[in-house]
């Protein structure tokens, strides 16, 4: 958990390099990548904290969304805030949140 988060921060802060065009590129891969990866550490998160309440879990999750955006935007490094990749960050936070419910759920 304390790796993948530390990875994560390094991937959201450090500086925008110059898109290239990729036959997998589209418009929005962006918020498809904020969702994959805060999905990725909802999930994490519960299973680290399994008996955290679900209040606690979304303050966590939607403070350092809201940091990680806002450094982006301060630092200069070609990276800017935008309300749709908190959007995204959330809506990946609760994806991971309820895949780990749904999983214990149904094998524990």
């Amino acid at each position: 958990m304390p790796i993948y988060w530390a990875f994560l921060t390094y991937m959201l802060l450090r500086p925008g390099e110059e898109n290239h065009e990729y036959w997998f590129m589209f418009s929005g891969i962006d918020k498809v990548l904020h969702l994959g990866i805060f999905a990725a550490l909802g999930f994490c998160f519960m299973a680290a904290f399994p008996k955290i309440r679900f209040y606690y879990f979304i303050q966590i999750i939607l403070i350092y969304a809201f940091l990680t955006e806002i450094l982006q935007n301060e630092m200069g490094l070609g990276r800017s805030m935008e309300a749709l990749d908190i959007v995204a960050d959330m809506i990946g936070c609760l994806m991971g949140y309820y895949i780990y419910k749904a999983l214990i759920k149904r094998f524990f």
